[in-house]
């Protein structure tokens, strides 16, 4: 696409929306961002002077314009309790992923298209983790975040069941031929509401709805909020009428009906290795094949997604170093990389992969210490454990899809509600480490400072 295809409602909607996020209040500011960067389209496309400009890297441009003017006033740090284990494998993931795509191709274009989704990467993760800082943030966040969830569903509803999808009917943009109408299924259309893809919509709802039911649960005087967010959110994978979405949605479910075993947690893990090991000498097949097995929907391309699977362990050392431009050769649909992990690895190699799995990690590890250090605190501990499920919801869409449009904008979003929630217990965590520090130091005065006193006593 050479030229600019973008509505001019919709470039209006943005430029109030980036003010806003340059004038409003920190705390305000994350309203604007995340409804416009969720609800407008990614086929919205500025062309400047041969470069792309999604709004999303439109907004992206006002908040690295507040970012910019906050750390040169020194009121805010960009990130709150400094950089955390996410935001090291968030760095080390994008950063890589350029440099191993601009290595494989090693053509101008390539170089281009990295450094436009490292300015996107880059500015719609610190932008989040520069407005959500604390839980109060983490609070006005989801009530944004559940007014938009109501609108795609209502959006979604109507498409599925009359096949038309007014938003890019009304909107236009560079797909809205594609994407007005909906795609059939199983006798039912599958809707994709303002998202790129009906396997990009789902996930948003199936990860959405966690959040919303640990928040219904702490949060009295959210309900009215809370409520109708779950509600749409769980109507949302059913109208994808996409087995990606509904074992996203179901991923979410079965983390939240855990809870009650929630102190045995690493006997369940390790269970679960056992079984899978197990599985693994018992089969004739290799024990992903499981994948090819499950479905919910009809239509639903499971087998696809075990070969995905299958091909790039088998091809390990063709992609492993910086990725490989071969992926497509090695089977039918091959080129279709619809799974977040395979595509991270077959595209940008191991580095990039297991970047990407410490960002998971990362983020179980911080909500895990979180609820053990409010205990006692039973609303709260259900609140970080629906959080918890709402990162494993996108553990289990992983599998089934990559994140390619606005959807990067909740999923980050996400992130940043992990890192302002868990902040006091990172913080508590590092506080016994300082007063060691201290205590060690102190110890050669305080033994210098007795050692005067006794010289001092025997010459008087």
């Amino acid at each position: 696409m050479a030229q600019t295809i973008v509505n001019p409602l919709v470039l209006a909607v943005v430029l109030i929306a980036g003010v806003l996020i340059c004038v409003l209040p920190r705390a305000k500011a994350i309203i604007p961002f995340l409804a416009a960067g969720i609800l407008i389209p990614i086929d919205q496309v500025l062309v400047v002077g041969g470069l792309h400009f999604p709004m999303l890297r439109v907004l992206a441009l006002f908040g690295f314009v507040r970012m910019f003017w906050a750390k040169l006033s020194g009121k805010d740090e960009i990130f709150s309790g400094g950089l955390n284990g996410i935001d090291k494998a968030m760095l080390v993931l994008t950063i890589f992923t350029a440099i191993d795509g601009m290595l494989l191709w090693r053509v101008s274009g390539a170089v281009i298209f990295q450094l436009g989704n490292l300015y996107t990467a880059y500015g719609v993760y610190f932008l989040l983790r520069f407005l959500i800082r604390d839980e109060e943030d983490v609070k006005r966040g989801l009530r944004v975040l559940a007014l938009v969830t109501v609108a795609v569903a209502t959006l979604m509803t109507y498409e599925h069941f009359t096949g038309r999808n007014p938003y890019y009917e009304v909107l236009e943009g560079a797909r809205a031929r594609a994407f007005s109408s909906a795609a059939d299924r199983g006798g039912g259309f599958r809707a994709l509401g303002c998202f790129a893809n009906p396997n990009l919509a789902g996930p948003f709802g199936g990860f959405m709805m966690p959040l919303f039911a640990g928040w219904w649960l702490k949060e009295k005087r959210d309900r009215k909020y809370a409520v109708p967010g779950l509600l749409a959110a769980t109507a949302i994978p059913f109208l994808t009428g996409s087995s990606t979405a509904l074992f996203g949605l179901l991923g979410g479910i079965c983390a939240l009906c855990l809870w009650p075993m929630h102190r045995h947690m690493r006997i369940i893990r390790w269970g679960i290795v056992g079984v899978l090991a197990a599985g693994q000498l018992y089969m004739t097949s290799p024990v992903w094949h499981i994948i090819s097995d499950v479905s919910l929907s009809d239509g639903s391309s499971s087998y696809h997604r075990y070969q995905l699977v299958n091909q790039c362990i088998l091809h390990f050392w063709d992609w492993a170093l910086i990725g490989t431009k071969n992926y497509a050769s090695w089977g039918w649909d091959m080129w279709d990389l619809s799974n977040q992990y395979v595509g991270t690895a077959d595209t940008a190699g191991l580095i990039p992969l297991l970047a990407l799995l410490a960002i998971l990690v990362y983020g179980f590890k911080y909500l895990g210490r979180a609820r053990k250090a409010c205990e006692g605190d039973r609303k709260q501990e259900l609140f970080v454990w629906a959080i918890g499920a709402s990162l494993f919801a996108n553990v289990v869409a992983f599998m089934g899809i990559g994140y390619f449009d606005q959807i990067i904008v909740a999923w980050y979003a996400l992130l940043a509600m992990i890192s302002a929630v868990t902040l006091a217990a990172r913080s508590a965590e590092k506080a016994p480490k300082a007063e060691i520090e201290i205590a060690q130091f102190d110890l050669p005065l305080r033994s210098q400072a007795v050692r005067s006193s006794i010289r001092s006593q025997r010459y008087n």
